[in-house]
Order: C-alpha cells, then sequence, then structure tokens
C-alpha cells in the first residue's frame, strides 16, 4: 500500500502531554499509518519520507508505545533471558555480553536468573517471560541438563541456548573451551613441562567436561603421563585446597585450572607454602577475569569473547524472528591463550 503524505495544518508548540504517533504524523505531514510503518521498518517508505517522520521522532521526543505494538502486531522488542547461578564470572559475562548485543539491535532484555536448572525452574521462568510477550528467548545453560530446560519452550517461540549442552534441538552459540584447554596444555608443554596438573570445575557442568577433554587430548598428543585430576568447584577457596595439596609434590611444575578464581587460590597456597611462581610452578587459568592481569604474577589464561557470544546469539534470535523458523545451527566461539608472568620453563 502507498503511503499517505499531507500538508502540515500546524507546528505543535509546547505540548501538555506526552507526545503521541498523530502528532509525529502531523509533524511530518503524513499518515499516522505511514509512521507506523516507519516504526516497523516497512520496506513500502521512500526514504525522503522515512526521513522527514524520523526527525518528527526527534523532534518531538516521541516515544514508541510497546504495549500497543504487542497487540498490533504480537511481538515486542523484548527478549527473554533464562540464566543460571549468575554470581559466577562466566554466566554473568554471557548475560552481560548478550544484554549489550541486544541493546545495539533495538531490543532489551528481561532476565530470569535461576538458583537450579532443573525442569520446573526453567519453565516458571519461561512461563513468566512469555507473558511479558518477549519475542524470544536466549537460555545461558551450562549444564548437562541443558537439554531437558529447552525442551520445555514452546515450539513456536524462537530460541538460542547460549554456552549450552549437547543434543538439545535449539540454535546454540558456545565458547571452544576443548580448544581452549588444549592451548593451555600444549603453552606449558612447549615450555619443558613433562606433564600438567588438572583442577578440574565441578560435575554436571558442560564447561568442566569440555575443559578436562581439551586437557587430556593434549597430554595424549604429546605424550604426556596425565595425573589424577583435583575437583574444584570454581570457587578461590577449592583452588586454594587443591594448591595446599599440589604444593606438597615436589614433582609438580605446571598446573592448569578451570578457572581464574581457582588459580587465584592455588596462587595463594602455593606462596605459603614457599613454591615460587612461575620459578618451581607455572600456573594457567580460564577465563580472563578483569583481575588476571593485576594478580601477582600477573596470570596467563585463556580468553573468552563474551561480546562475540553475545553478537552471534543474537544474530541466530534475528535470523529466527524473521523467518520464523527454528534452525539448528552450532556455533563456536574461538578462546585465545593470554601469555602473561605466571608461566615459564621449568626451574626458570
Amino acid at each position: 500500500m502507498p503511503e499517505t503524505v499531507r500538508p502540515v495544518r500546524r507546528r505543535l508548540p509546547g505540548l501538555k502531554r506526552p507526545p503521541a504517533m498523530t502528532d509525529v504524523a502531523e509533524l511530518a505531514g503524513v499518515s499516522h499509518q505511514t509512521v507506523s510503518r516507519v516504526l516497523n521498518d516497512h520496506p513500502n517508505v521512500r526514504p525522503d519520507t522515512r526521513d522527514r517522520v524520523m526527525s518528527a521522532i526527534d523532534r518531538l521526543g516521541y516515544r514508541p508505545n510497546s504495549a500497543a505494538r504487542v497487540l498490533v502486531t504480537g511481538r515486542s522488542r523484548a527478549l527473554g533471558v533464562v540464566s543460571f547461578d549468575t554470581t559466577l564470572y562466566g554466566p554473568a559475562s554471557t548475560v552481560f555480553g548478550i544484554e549489550q548485543a541486544a541493546r545495539g539491535a533495538g531490543y532489551f532484555v528481561s532476565i530470569a536468573s535461576l538458583a537450579a536448572l532443573d525442569v520446573e525452574s526453567v519453565r516458571d521462568a519461561v512461563d513468566r517471560l512469555i507473558a511479558q510477550s518477549v519475542a524470544g528467548l536466549m537460555i545461558v545453560a551450562p549444564l548437562m541438563s541443558a537439554a531437558e530446560a529447552v525442551a520445555v519452550v514452546p515450539p513456536h517461540l524462537p530460541v538460542v541456548l547460549v554456552q549450552g549442552g549437547p543434543e538439545s534441538g535449539a540454535p546454540e552459540v558456545i565458547v571452544d573451551h576443548e580448544s581452549g584447554a588444549r592451548q593451555a596444555v600444549e603453552h606449558l608443554l612447549s615450555l619443558g613441562h613433562r606433564t600438567v596438573w588438572h583442577i578440574g570445575g565441578p560435575e554436571g557442568w558442560i564447561e568442566s567436561r569440555t575443559r578436562l577433554a581439551g586437557w587430556q587430548s593434549a597430554l595424549d598428543a604429546a605424550g604426556a603421563r596425565a595425573p589424577a585430576v583435583l575437583p574444584g568447584d570454581w570457587s578461590a577457596r577449592s583452588g586454594y585446597l587443591a594448591g595446599r595439596r599440589l604444593a606438597r609434590m615436589r614433582g609438580v611444575t605446571a598446573v592448569f585450572a578451570a578457572n581464574d578464581q581457582m588459580s587465584l587460590g592455588l596462587l595463594r597456597a602455593l606462596h605459603e607454602a614457599g613454591r615460587r611462581v612461575p620459578e618451581d610452578v607455572s600456573v594457567v587459568g580460564f577465563d580472563d577475569i578483569p583481575e588476571a592481569a593485576y594478580l601477582t604474577p600477573p596470570l596467563t589464561t585463556i580468553r573468552q569473547d563474551f561480546g562475540e557470544v553475545g553478537r552471534r546469539s543474537l544474530d541466530l534470535m534475528l535470523a529466527q524472528l524473521a523467518t520464523g523458523n527454528r534452525m539448528d545451527s552450532k556455533l563456536l566461539v574461538p578462546a585465545q591463550i593470554v601469555v602473561r608472568e605466571s608461566t615459564a620453563s621449568p626451574g626458570g
């Protein structure tokens, strides 16, 4: 349908109420239907008309009524994000990356943070977000139970699994944790260490499993002995406890901790035991937390690009919104080693 242009009847000096779409239409000299088409990115609007409408919107400070838009289109500019344990650096940074990418695309996010990633908790969160008329759902699901979480999402609703698990049947974006762990171990072996000890993450976490797999595969490829894995739970305390055990083993010269927080505890334990880093023991972490470069010594670690995770997640969501089809894409975001001063040759 062609746009309708009409002459401006008045200049709208100083409105006594919030501006409405009809005010924008009058100032721009178009019909309110044309304003609606501009706001909804309809292709059948001439560029000069679009510019005139956008100028009127800016002059009036008009803000579209999102509730009315939902009633008309059935779709909002909101995305729901379901996340698990945002007190941890990885999940919190993932949610932040999604929020930044969504904002750049003109969407805002509504976040439901869960204490447990069980089916009932996810179902409740999904129901609450659907009640807010979100256009789609992003589930930050770092546990192996992620596939069960996706199963509760209605099939008509676009969904993206972020840092999720295998066989979910949903489009997914995940950091290549296994490659990152291999880079950590290969770096230590290249310095001359005969093997690398590992402080692992908690059971049930995808990052724990994939980082463990990367550690094991790098040692196997080098023909190096794989020591027993020390358990951790992502906390600095668990790294400290594992570090106290490792500090008593004089044959330990290199340790890969599955996250930076555990590396922090490990550094403290080695310092208390009089084991110098990196002269006696080299340490590599995972995440590249903002504090990593300011530890003593600055920590060699594996960096996750959470901004890229957010951008790729949003790309998958927008593709579904455009086509109306739930795809089955799996996107890997590379991890990269950042070499600092916590690693050196044995005895160096």
